[in-house]
């Protein structure tokens, strides 16, 4: 090698590199391309061959100053890495391929059990006659003598793990008895028509219309509270002002504070037009808090004795042969 080639060793990378020089990189990194392309021309290489052609291509990374050639020469070291992994599955496949005959008639031949025989001895010895020396004992000093010069060590007792021959287990299929319903125990479900169903008389749409006569009966205006609540039943005196609500959204009745005292009050109204909307009329929503602890203090500051409102009845239903209030 000149100097200017061990110089240009040290050169990662040359743009300038001699045209000539890369061209013989490529064409010889093609070449280990070709010998390790095909899977059974690279499975017949041996571990030598394999490490001799990796120092060529090691020697051949000396030169290479160009992207084009590195990138040979990583698909070349990828190459290698693919075959050794084979290499390292077929010797690991193959590793329970021990011919337990084979080694048994070697280790008896060894220890002097079988007579070797040649093609003359055949000629004389009759056909009966075994190849193997059945009276001469087995000379397993001989055996242990061999075996001495790789261990000193005792062998131990020792256990096998798993079983001698396998089975393979048949797989039983158990067949899954059919439930068979006894039809007199089966119950049709109960069949429930309109006439089945007896309703209420209790309905809003009634009593919004009682709750409306019974303004229409009282001149003037009169308390909210003293008007919607039943001092004896807190749920009737909800029901009432839900159905006082309805009254009031479709403007029959009206809701005010008075300006003296600020105290709530109902009055019957004339119920206004589509015109009157056009006009200019708007409607305003808004929410009253109602709960037991108002009702009480309510019936306490109006002195509510009776109920303006007389009480309801509890809505009951019947469906079929029962009854759900």
């Amino acid at each position: 090698m000149s100097d200017d080639e061990s110089t240009r060793e040290h050169v990662e990378y040359d743009p300038d590199q001699d045209p000539e020089e890369a061209r013989s990189l490529r064409r010889q990194f093609r070449h280990l391309e070709q010998e390790l392309a095909g899977p059974t021309d690279s499975q017949e290489l041996t571990a030598e061959q394999l490490e001799q052609k990796l120092r060529s291509t090691n020697k051949l990374f000396k030169h290479v100053q160009a992207i084009n050639e590195a990138t040979k020469d990583s698909n070349i070291l990828v190459r290698f890495s693919e075959i050794s992994a084979a290499k390292a599955r077929a010797m690991k496949s193959g590793s329970g391929a021990f011919d337990v005959d084979d080694f048994v008639a070697r280790l008896i031949t060894y220890m002097g059990g079988r007579k070797p025989v040649s093609p003359a001895d055949d000629e004389d010895e009759d056909e009966e006659e075994s190849e193997y020396n059945a009276g001469a004992p087995l000379d397993w000093e001989r055996i242990g003598r061999r075996a001495l010069a790789k261990s000193r060590r005792v062998p131990a007792m020792d256990f096998m793990l798993g079983p001698l021959s396998i089975e393979a287990k048949k797989r039983a299929v158990a067949k899954r008895a059919v439930l068979e319903k006894n039809k007199d125990d089966m119950k049709k479900p109960q069949e429930i028509t309109e006439e089945d169903i007896t309703r209420s008389e209790n309905e809003t749409t009634k009593n919004v219309a009682t709750v409306e006569k019974i303004l229409e009966s009282i001149e003037g205006q009169v308390n909210l509270f003293k008007f919607v609540i039943n001092p004896n039943d807190f749920g009737q005196s909800v029901e009432n002002l839900f159905y006082l609500s309805f009254l009031i959204r479709d403007g029959k009745c009206a809701f005010e504070i008075t300006p003296d005292t600020s105290e709530p009050v109902i009055m019957l109204c004339e119920q206004p037009t589509q015109e009157d909307y056009d006009d200019g009329l708007l409607k305003h929503q808004m929410v009253l808090e109602f709960d037991m602890d108002t009702w009480r203090r309510a019936i306490e500051v109006f002195d509510i004795r009776e109920a303006m409102i007389p009480p309801r009845a509890k809505s009951e239903m019947r469906i079929g042969q029962k009854w759900y209030g």
